[in-house]
């Protein structure tokens, strides 16, 4: 499966790079998961979040995250794309909203990272 969107392409290149450089296997991880056909990429409502994490927690969704479902944590999600009433909510709860890339950036190491899907 080839991918035509040159911004995915080089998200998942630079993951790989990231894994290598800093032996953070979470970022080798989700460029696998990015790398497979688009129908198989995680779509995860905020009662997931809600359920599953904890305060505090760092969230990351290799796909995209939905607003169905009501989010009291303040957790910070990391995804490819978020639904505006996701990112809303997430916002309101005290949480934090970024691309996969910026939590790269901030935390190389992938420490205390969770994979949501």
């Amino acid at each position: 499966m080839k991918k035509d969107n040159p911004e995915l392409i080089k998200i998942i290149h630079d993951l790989k790079v990231k894994a290598r450089e800093n032996d953070a296997k979470i970022w080798r991880d989700i460029a696998q998961r990015l790398e497979g056909p688009s129908s198989n990429y995680a779509e995860v409502n905020l009662s997931r979040i809600e359920r599953y994490a904890n305060d505090g927690d760092v969230i990351v969704v290799p796909g995209k995250v939905l607003g169905s479902g009501i989010l009291k944590k303040k957790v910070t999600v990391a995804s490819l794309k978020f639904s505006k009433k996701a990112e809303e909510k997430i916002k309101n709860a005290g949480g934090r909203v970024m691309g996969i890339m910026e939590l790269v950036d901030e935390n190389p190491k992938g420490s205390n990272v969770r994979i949501m899907r």
